[in-house]
C-alpha cells in the first residue's frame, strides 16, 4: 500500500511529480492558510454551499403565502401608490397558480412546487423581508453574489476563500458548478477574485459534460509524458524568470498554484465527480433514480431534478472532501424558451418545474448533510437577485420585484423553523419598511457563523479598505 507520497512519485513524468514537489514544498512551509491567522471569534460553520436561482425565483409563488391575493385575484391592482414596474407587469392582482399547504412542526406554508422541501421545513430560516437596489438582472446579480451591482469586485465565495484559505490539499477552495445551459447573467464575473489574490476565483465544474474541468488533462494526442515533462521544466524556467523580475504579482503566484492544484487534481477531482459509487437510495433522493431515460423538447420537472440534483450531490461530495465554498446555479441567462426563473410570460410553464427540480435536489442535499454529520458545520444558502409582482404580467406572468423578496439559510449554527422580517398583506414591500433585511446582512451572517467579523474582513484598494458588506451589514441576531 502506498502513502500519498509515494503514490505520487510513482506516477513519475509530468503533472504526478509535479504534484509530488508541490506538496514537499507545502511541507516546508507548513499549511496553506488564509488571510486571517486567528478567527475573531469561535466559529459555528466551516463551509458554505450557496444556491442561486438566476432570473428572479418568485417569493409568493414557493414561500410567501398570500391569502389577499387569492381573496382579490383578477381585481385591479391598487398599491396605495406609485410602482415603478420593470416592464408592463401593474395588470390585475394575480393569486399563485400552486397550492399552499402547511409543513413541519413549525406549520410553514409551502407551494406545493416546493413540497419535497416540506420534510426539512424545521431546519430552515426563512428570511422574507429582503430588499434589492435594482430591477436589473445584471446588477442585481451582482449585488447579490459580490456585494456591490457593478463589476469589479470579489463574489462571497472568494472573499471566503482568501480570508479562510483551504480545507484540502488537491481540491479548490471554492466552486462553481453553472447551470448546464450557460452562465447566468454577468457569468464568471459573479465568482471572480477582482482585487483579492487570483488564486481566490473561483473554478468552474460543469458535471453534465463529458469533460467537467475544462484543461485539467491534455486533450492532444501529441503530447506523451515526456513532452509534457519537458514542457513544465520549460515553464517552471519562464515562471521563476517572470517571478523575479515581477515580484509581487498575484497572478504568477496563482497561476502556479493552479497547475500544483491542476496535478492533485488529476487525482482527485475524478474520484469526486464519480458518483457511481453511490447508493440506489441516494440517487433516488437526489431525482438521479432514472439512468438513461431521454427527455421531452419542453421543460419538465424530472429533467430539472436530474440536473439540478446531480449538482446537489456532486457539491455534497466537494463539500465533505474539504472544499470550503460551494456555489449551485440554476437558471442560466435570457433566452427563449424560459430556461430561467425570469417568468414575464407564463409563471406557472417556467416556476413549476423550474421549482420542482431545485426542491428535489435542495432537500436531498440538506437531508444528506444531516444524516452525515455535515449540516452542524455547514451553512445552505437559497437566494436569488430579486423577487416578482403581485400584480400580473400579460395574464399569467409577473414582472420584476426588487422592492421584497425571500433568501433562505439552514445548518451551520442558524435556527431552523422560523421566519425573520414579513412582506405586507400583497408581497409587494417588507410590511415594516424602516427596517428591511438587504444582502449585507446576509453576508455578514454568513462570516459571522464563519468565525469573522465582517468589518474586519477587509482588503485596501484603490485607497479604500473594502470588504464584502462595503459599509454597510448587520448580522442577523434572531436567526442565529
Amino acid at each position: 500500500m502506498f502513502n500519498r507520497r509515494e503514490f505520487l512519485n510513482h506516477c513519475g513524468a509530468g503533472f504526478g511529480a509535479l504534484a509530488l514537489a508541490a506538496m514537499l514544498q507545502e511541507e516546508s512551509r507548513g499549511a496553506t492558510d488564509g488571510a486571517i491567522k486567528v478567527l475573531h471569534h469561535p466559529p459555528k460553520a466551516k463551509r458554505v454551499v450557496q444556491l442561486f436561482m438566476a432570473g428572479a425565483a418568485s417569493h409568493i409563488d414557493l414561500w410567501d403565502h398570500k391569502p389577499l391575493l387569492e381573496k382579490f385575484h383578477g381585481q385591479p391592482s391598487d398599491f396605495g401608490e406609485h410602482v415603478e414596474a420593470f416592464q408592463d407587469g401593474l395588470g390585475p392582482w394575480m393569486k399563485s397558480p400552486f397550492k399552499f399547504s402547511p409543513y413541519g412542526q413549525c406549520g410553514k406554508m409551502l407551494s406545493e412546487v416546493v413540497a419535497p422541501l416540506g420534510e426539512c421545513i424545521d431546519d430552515i430560516a426563512f428570511i422574507h423581508n429582503m430588499v434589492g437596489k435594482t430591477g436589473v438582472h445584471s446588477q442585481a446579480t451582482y449585488l447579490q453574489a459580490t456585494g456591490f451591482q457593478r463589476p469589479g469586485f470579489p463574489g462571497m465565495g472568494s472573499w471566503v476563500s482568501y480570508g479562510l484559505g483551504s480545507m484540502n490539499d488537491n481540491l479548490p477552495t471554492f466552486v462553481v458548478l453553472p447551470d448546464h445551459r450557460g452562465f447566468a447573467s454577468n457569468g464568471p464575473k459573479n465568482w471572480g477574485s477582482a482585487f483579492l489574490p487570483a488564486s481566490s476565483q473561483g473554478t468552474t465544474i460543469f458535471p453534465q459534460r463529458e469533460n467537467p474541468i475544462e484543461d485539467l488533462r491534455p486533450q492532444s494526442k501529441f503530447i506523451t509524458p515526456s513532452s509534457d515533462r519537458e514542457g513544465l521544466s520549460l515553464l517552471n524556467q519562464m515562471n521563476q524568470r517572470y517571478a523575479q523580475e515581477h515580484p509581487g504579482d498575484s497572478r504568477l503566484e496563482a497561476r502556479i498554484r493552479s497547475y500544483e492544484l491542476a496535478a492533485a487534481m488529476q487525482l482527485s477531482a475524478p474520484e469526486a465527480l464519480d458518483i457511481s459509487g453511490e447508493s440506489e437510495a441516494t440517487m433516488k433522493m437526489y431525482g438521479l433514480g432514472r439512468p438513461g431515460v431521454t427527455y421531452p423538447d419542453e421543460i419538465n420537472p424530472a429533467e430539472e431534478a436530474e440536473y439540478f440534483g446531480r449538482k446537489c450531490l456532486i457539491a455534497r461530495r466537494l463539500l465533505e472532501r474539504g472544499v470550503r465554498f460551494v456555489q449551485i446555479w440554476s437558471g442560466n441567462d435570457n433566452s427563449f424558451p424560459r430556461r430561467n426563473w425570469d417568468s414575464h410570460e407564463n409563471l406557472a410553464r417556467e416556476h413549476g418545474p423550474l421549482a420542482q427540480g431545485m426542491a428535489v435536489g435542495s432537500a436531498a442535499l440538506i437531508n444528506d448533510l444531516k444524516q452525515r454529520g455535515l449540516l452542524d458545520d455547514t451553512i445552505v444558502l437559497w437566494t436569488t437577485e430579486f423577487g416578482r409582482m403581485p400584480s400580473s404580467q400579460g395574464g399569467t406572468g409577473r414582472d420584476h420585484n426588487p422592492y421584497v423578496f425571500t433568501n433562505w439559510m439552514c445548518g451551520g449554527g442558524i435556527r431552523g423553523g422560523i421566519s425573520h422580517g414579513a412582506s405586507d398583506e400583497w408581497g409587494y414591500k417588507p410590511l415594516d419598511r424602516g427596517n428591511p433585511t438587504q444582502v449585507y446582512d446576509i453576508h455578514a451572517t454568513i462570516l459571522h457563523q464563519l468565525g469573522i467579523d465582517h468589518t474586519r474582513l477587509t482588503v485596501r484598494h484603490d485607497g479604500i479598505d473594502r470588504r464584502l458588506t462595503d459599509v454597510h451589514g448587520h448580522v442577523i441576531k434572531e436567526i442565529v
